[in-house]
Parts: structure tokens; C-alpha cells; sequence
């Protein structure tokens, strides 16, 4: 994945239309032109919500707009052929398909079944807090849209280990199911809430060994439909870590292709989880940096006062850069999202330069960083608030940067709290550039880029009146920064 950039095609509160895929097929030269190498597409699959779900209740992992269920054909992105034609424009330009799998539940069950549960706490699901008692759960899914084609795999209670509602008591806890599921949670890899197995909806049992292999052999299906080249995997805290390394073995396996993986394990305060995650895995796959995002967001909200000097303390990217995926926002943390944690618009140039102009890191840029967004929803206080996402200035010449000038050895010069900077030299007939971040006055640091450019003159590709900077006989200069800003600083033609 070297000099790779991904982008996330897509936001929580993109509209209802049916549109995305034939807006990703118009726009996959524009992406390619700016430089993405990989696009994350959003779940293609059919959710509870029909039309209208984002993806991530998944009801029918064969219904990629085929089947009329839930009370629409197409998903929320489009229809099926629309997708599939997506996807080809994507690979046909060279860049690589990213898909979005979520098979940690299942919602939308299309029967009730009489099942056998238990009532646990929701802060420690280790902790029965109830006698035995019968329930009725939808967890049966005969799928009658698209009936036994694809595949002929009748999911109910054996293949679940727990689910969050009794129809018969009409009540909304975490119910454990009892019978042929040796009475306990999955084994996860955390601690955290006891056992984190549940998350939401229907969860999986991924030991029931039927359901192991209908996902094994749905994910070679859904590979031969859609020939994509990587994978997102959701919600992996609550899956046993051993799935994971058996079903990418298996698809690589059947696929013939080394499909590059990265997981969802979310985690704000310590990288220590995300780095025994990536080896209790083998390395088989790489996580998304939550631990450098919460930094950033922490800097863009303390603004002066945070010391730039410790932005990448603490981060996969410091401890794992080579499975490190990095991200300044996500679909989760936007506004009135569920783990929101935003990033101030003043700061967000600065996140951009730091993912995506250094030698460490896999970088991803959210879809509304690049195209801007604008919706409603309510909020945890139960009022409507109207959300502005601007697109995030300079992002263009960002990408430009990454593609054209970030090459080569690195010379950090993290020296001071309110001001830190880098260099790349350049490789080959790639020229380097200089980076300088600012998040308190103007300011300005003496770096250095190498004997070769002697005499050469640097323009800020940020500002373009910006006063241009010569470079010493020594390979040295002084670069300068605006005030709670970025500058990259590149030859001048």
C-alpha cells in the first residue's frame, strides 16, 4: 500500500435516493485524478430499513438491489446492476474496490420463534440478571423476496447467541439465548463489559459451525459478483478474533488474490488494544488508527494549548505504522453519530497534512471532507439540529502533495509545543516537499531538504502569494506557517 490513499465514498446521512452508485461511476476518474488508490464503498447489501438503511442492520447479504424486501428492490444506494457496473468503473481505472462486510448480526427477522433466554446486564454481560424464561424473537429469516436463490441457508435461534428485544413482553433488553450455545458468550479478545460478544440486533454465533461456512462460502459469492480487491470489516471487537484469521484465510485461499483487510476496533484512549488485537490476529489484517483520530480531534478543540509535540504519542501509527489505516472522521464520529468526536474545520487541513504527507500510515479521507455535506437530525436532547460539514480547504492540493511530493527520507523537527514540521527529500525524479503546522501564531522553522536542491526555490502550495523560500548551499531553509494553519511547501516550477 505504499503512496496508497483511500477514501470513504460515502457519510451517514447521504439521501434516500438510490443514486450513490451511479454518482461512483461518474465520479471514479475524478478520484483517480486526484490521486485515491483504493474506494470504501458503504454496505451493498439489503438492511432492515429496505431503501432507507445506511447499511449496517443487515438483513440479506445476497440482496445487493435484487429482490424486492423490506419494502424496496434497490438499497438506499442503488440497484444491484448499478452497483456492480460501480465497481467495475472503479477497478477499470486501476483503483481498488473496498467493501464493507458486516456479519456481526443480523436484523429484520421475518418470523417469530419460541426461544429459551436469559436477561443480562447491560454494563457486564457476564451477569444474569434473570431466572430462564421463554421469549418470542424475530430470529428467523426465510428471505421471501429472493427465496432460495444464491443460497438455499435458513437462519434462526441456533445460529444467534443473543438479541435485544421479546416480542411477547414487548421489552428491549440483552437477552441471552440458552440451548445448543454452551450456555456462555462467544470468547472475545477485551474485557470490556465483561464480554462484548453483543453488540446489536441478532448476534452471530460464530461456532455454530452451519453458519461459520454459509459466511465462508457467501464471501467467495459475493467476491465473484463484485471482484472487489479489499475488505472493511465492522464491528470486529465483538467477533472472536480466530473467525477472522480462518475467513480471510479462506477467501485469499479461494479468491487466489492477497485481499487487503482492515478492521473496525474502536478504541479512544490506548493504542495497547489496537496493537494485541493486530497479533492475537497473526497480522492478518490492519485497524484503523482510532487513537491518532482522538488525538487530533483532542488538538483541534484545544487549540494553543495542546503541545504538537505528542499528536502521534500513543497511536498504532507510532507503535504498528505498516497496519495502521488512518483517519481524520468516519460515518461514526460526524456529528449526531454515535461516536461522535469532530474535528474542528481550522484544524482539519493540519489532520490531512499530518496522514496524508508522512512516510507512515495508510490514510483515508471521509467523503464529506472532499465533497462537503449538509443535513438534519436530532440530537441526544431530543431537538433538530441543522449540520454543516464544509468541505476542508486546500484538500485538492493535499492529495496533489501526497501524490506528486510526498517521496522519500523523512527529517522530523517536532521541537516546539505550538509549531512542529517535517521533511521529505524525494526520490528519484519525484521531488520532496516541507510541511509546517501551526496551531497558535505565525511562525516559521529552519529544515532541512537536502544538498540536491541547493539554489532551488520553494512555493507554498497552500497560499499562493505566500513569499517563495531559497534553499541554502547546505540544503537548508527557513519555511514559514500562517497562524492556526498548515504550509506545504514544494519546488516551484
Amino acid at each position: 500500500m505504499t503512496q496508497g490513499v483511500m477514501i470513504q465514498y460515502f457519510h451517514w446521512y447521504l439521501p434516500n435516493d438510490g443514486s450513490l452508485w451511479k454518482q461512483l461511476k461518474k465520479d471514479a476518474t475524478y478520484l483517480k485524478k486526484l490521486g485515491f488508490t483504493t474506494v470504501w464503498i458503504p454496505p451493498a447489501y439489503k438492511g432492515a430499513s429496505g431503501g432507507y438503511s445506511i447499511g449496517y442492520d443487515s438483513y440479506d447479504l445476497y440482496d445487493l438491489g435484487e429482490f424486492d424486501q423490506k419494502g424496496s428492490t434497490r438499497t438506499k444506494y442503488g440497484t444491484r446492476d448499478e452497483y456492480i457496473a460501480a465497481v467495475n468503473a472503479v477497478r477499470k481505472l486501476g483503483m481498488r474496490a473496498m467493501v464493507d462486510i458486516v456479519i456481526n448480526h443480523k436484523a429484520g427477522g421475518d418470523e417469530i420463534e419460541k426461544i429459551e433466554a436469559v436477561k443480562v446486564n447491560p454494563e457486564n454481560r457476564n451477569e444474569v440478571i434473570s431466572e430462564p424464561m421463554e421469549i418470542e424473537a424475530f430470529t428467523k429469516f426465510t428471505f421471501p423476496g429472493r427465496g432460495k436463490k444464491y443460497s438455499k441457508f435458513e437462519w434462526n435461534h441456533t445460529c444467534f447467541i443473543g438479541v435485544d428485544y421479546a416480542y411477547n413482553m414487548d421489552e428491549n433488553s440483552i437477552f441471552r439465548i440458552l440451548g445448543d450455545h454452551e450456555d456462555s458468550w462467544q470468547e472475545m479478545f477485551g474485557e470490556e463489559k465483561g464480554n462484548f460478544d453483543y453488540l446489536m440486533h441478532n448476534d452471530i454465533d460464530f461456532r455454530n459451525p452451519y453458519v461459520a461456512e454459509e459466511i465462508h462460502n457467501w464471501a467467495k459469492w459475493y467476491f465473484d459478483q463484485a471482484n472487489f480487491d479489499s475488505v472493511r470489516l465492522d464491528a470486529i471487537k465483538h467477533i472472536n478474533p480466530q473467525f477472522y484469521i480462518k475467513w480471510l484465510e479462506k477467501l485469499r485461499a479461494a479468491t487466489g488474490k492477497d485481499i487487503f483487510a482492515v478492521g473496525e476496533y474502536w478504541e479512544a484512549v490506548s493504542k495497547d488494544s489496537l496493537v494485541q488485537y493486530i497479533e492475537a490476529t497473526g497480522g492478518t489484517m490492519s485497524l484503523f488508527d482510532s487513537c491518532l483520530h482522538h488525538n487530533i480531534h483532542n488538538a483541534s478543540k484545544s487549540g494553543s494549548n495542546y503541545d504538537l509535540r505528542n499528536i502521534l504519542n500513543n497511536t498504532l501509527t507510532e507503535a504498528i505504522p505498516q497496519k495502521s489505516v488512518t483517519i481524520i472522521a468516519n460515518h461514526d464520529t460526524q456529528p449526531l453519530q454515535t461516536l461522535e468526536s469532530t474535528v474542528d474545520p481550522w484544524f482539519k487541513p493540519i489532520g490531512y497534512a499530518l496522514i496524508l504527507l508522512r512516510v507512515d500510515g495508510y490514510p483515508c479521507v471521509f467523503y464529506p471532507d472532499l465533497y462537503g455535506a449538509t443535513y438534519k437530525d436530532l440530537g441526544n436532547d431530543g431537538n433538530e439540529y441543522e449540520i454543516v460539514m464544509p468541505k476542508v480547504e486546500g484538500i485538492e492540493s493535499l492529495l496533489e502533495a501526497r501524490k506528486l511530493h510526498s517521496f522519500g527520507q523523512q527529517r522530523d523537527y517536532f521541537d516546539q509545543p505550538n509549531c512542529i514540521g517535517w521533511t521529505r527529500e524525494g526520490e528519484g525524479k519525484k521531488s520532496g516537499c516541507a510541511v509546517l503546522i501551526s496551531n497558535d501564531t505565525d511562525n516559521s522553522k529552519y529544515m532541512e531538504m537536502g544538498k540536491q536542491y541547493a539554489g532551488k526555490i520553494f512555493k507554498n502550495l497552500l497560499v499562493k502569494r505566500d513569499k517563495k523560500v531559497t534553499i541554502n548551499k547546505e540544503g537548508w531553509g527557513e519555511f514559514t506557517v500562517p497562524g492556526r494553519s498548515v504550509s506545504v511547501w514544494v519546488l516551484a516550477e
